[in-house]
């Protein structure tokens, strides 16, 4: 029988068989949920909601958006950027087919890899037993453009527009040759899954600056051609062992954001409320009790669900852009969906405060047709990337947002099954892809990093994934050594337990 009568028999043994250890690593959070508070848990706790950024007036800032929550007390160095939109090309983009030009290779069409060039690379079971490995030239015209000399295929006309206004980064490799750990290593600094994604580790250490919006955002824009999708799970914005508040919220691309946001007919605001006062309450109550921190995760969903019926309506509502915006974008920007959609949203979310913007596109898995689906590829993003840099920079926001544009792999010289001089495929490639960045304080017209003409091996200038996330972290002021979490015992790290260092030459 239990010793208090308002105790459950159940819930009063959980309680008792709680170890000292537990006990304790609950206790160290509890400044951090006071600190979480601040948030807003409800009108009586919730601090003045910083309005948005002025719309439509390029330079407007809200000097009154300021960030709340953040674990960081100080940040290590002075940051350059305070917003991260992140594009993942889900899938791995051919490099030789977009940006790292490799002219050599048209003598060498149906030649045989040397193997002094693949030097027993393990492959994938998708290439490993074919009994040669053809070489398969680009098929796409290349020129040079603007200052910095950039080489960019013809598939991708606007974006050599700006490469002026990039950070090129030829010379990125990984450890991992399939998509799931590859694109968990990218996201999350770990190829098992599990761990927290950069955007939660952002969010956990530097707060949220609208409150009324997800500190973390996702999207998952439909690309025009579906004939590979792969997987997206939700696992690649989970917060993992972070805080569960800290994990990403998924908007919805077409219909409405967020499901069931909005109150049920017959339901009105300040009924609404008082159910979630009561809801908070219990869960109060349930917290001092049981002590799980989850507990306080649930409030937080709860309460930011709330904020958000009035926010995220005015978010979403993009028929007020002028016609200025979809002749920058293209005219798939008015379509709820499309990558452009999503490249427009971003733009809206940045303005509004939310630190950091996930934006997943499929379709980028080139085994065999490259050149029936390439172009519609490039299609989609190369207008959209273009109208979202210049949209940012006209705004005054591309100087503190860091704009990252990238997949989790590159692809193979050699041709993946069939080979003509009209067509191709090209297997999964770990050992050399390119990347850029723009904005938020990265080295705009910089072209990093070399590949062999072969674009199989790095020649010059390396960058690994957790180099790659050091420097991301350091452009937004923060030293990846210094910047953990104790979990399991241990001191985790978005870079891992093996050095990283942040790369100085992709910073301005």
């Amino acid at each position: 029988m239990s010793e208090r009568e308002d105790i459950h028999p159940d819930v009063e043994e959980w309680v008792r068989l709680e170890t000292r250890r537990q006990f304790l690593s609950k206790g160290m959070n509890a400044l951090g949920w006071a600190a979480l508070s601040s948030l807003g848990m409800g009108e009586a706790w919730a601090a003045p909601a910083a309005p948005p950024r002025a719309a439509g007036k390029p330079g407007a800032r809200n000097q009154a958006v300021r960030a709340v929550g953040g674990a960081l007390p100080k940040l290590h160095f002075a940051p350059k950027a305070k917003h991260v939109i992140y594009l993942h090309m889900v899938g791995g983009p051919p490099q030789m087919d977009m940006f790292d030009y490799k002219p050599e290779m048209g003598k060498f069409y149906d030649k045989d890899l040397p193997e002094s060039v693949r030097m027993g690379q393990r492959l994938t079971t998708m290439t490993s037993g074919q009994a040669r490995f053809p070489i398969a030239p680009s098929i796409y015209k290349f020129a040079q453009h603007g200052k910095s000399g950039m080489w960019v295929s013809e598939l991708l006309p606007h974006t050599a527009k700006m490469v002026d206004d990039l950070c090129f980064v030829r010379s990125m490799h990984t450890d991992a040759i399939n998509h799931e750990p590859a694109i968990t290593y990218m996201q999350t600094g770990n190829q098992i899954t599990g761990r927290p994604c950069i955007g939660s580790w952002l969010s956990y250490g530097l707060g949220s600056l609208n409150s009324d919006l997800p500190t973390f955002a996702v999207l998952v824009a439909t690309p025009s051609n579906t004939e590979q999708i792969q997987a997206i799970s939700a696992r690649l914005w989970s917060s993992g062992y972070l805080p569960g508040e800290h994990a990403g919220v998924s908007l919805r691309s077409t219909g409405d954001p967020i499901l069931y946001i909005n109150n049920p007919p017959g339901v009105p605001k300040a009924v609404r409320r008082k159910t979630l006062d009561g809801l908070r309450a219990l869960n109060q109550m349930n917290y001092q009790t049981v002590g799980d921190d989850e507990t306080h995760t649930r409030i937080q969903q709860y309460e930011l669900a709330f904020r958000m019926q009035s926010s995220v309506p005015d978010l979403a509502n993009v028929k007020n852009e002028p016609e200025s915006t979809y002749q920058l974008y293209g005219e798939e920007a008015r379509k709820p969906g499309t990558f452009a959609y999503t490249a427009l949203m971003a733009r809206r979310m940045v303005e509004r405060g939310v630190r950091f913007v996930q934006i997943y596109l499929n379709n980028w898995d080139t085994h065999s047709n490259v050149a029936g689906r390439l172009p519609s590829q490039c299609k989609d993003i190369d207008q959209a990337c273009y109208g979202l840099v210049q949209d940012l920079k006209a705004r005054g926001l591309l100087d503190d947002t860091l704009v990252i544009w990238g997949g989790e792999f590159g692809r193979t010289i050699y041709s993946q099954g069939g080979l003509s001089k009209e067509n191709y495929g090209r297997d999964h490639h770990p050992r050399c892809f390119t990347m850029w960045m723009a904005g938020g304080g990265s080295r705009a017209g910089t072209v990093y990093g070399e590949t062999d003409e072969f674009s199989y091996n790095i020649v010059r200038d390396p960058v690994s994934v957790p180099d790659f996330h050091a420097t991301v972290l350091r452009l937004l002021g923060i030293d990846n050594e210094r910047f953990t979490f104790k979990y399991q015992g241990l001191d985790q790290k978005l870079t891992g337990v093996e050095p990283a260092h942040a790369i100085k030459g992709l910073i301005a």
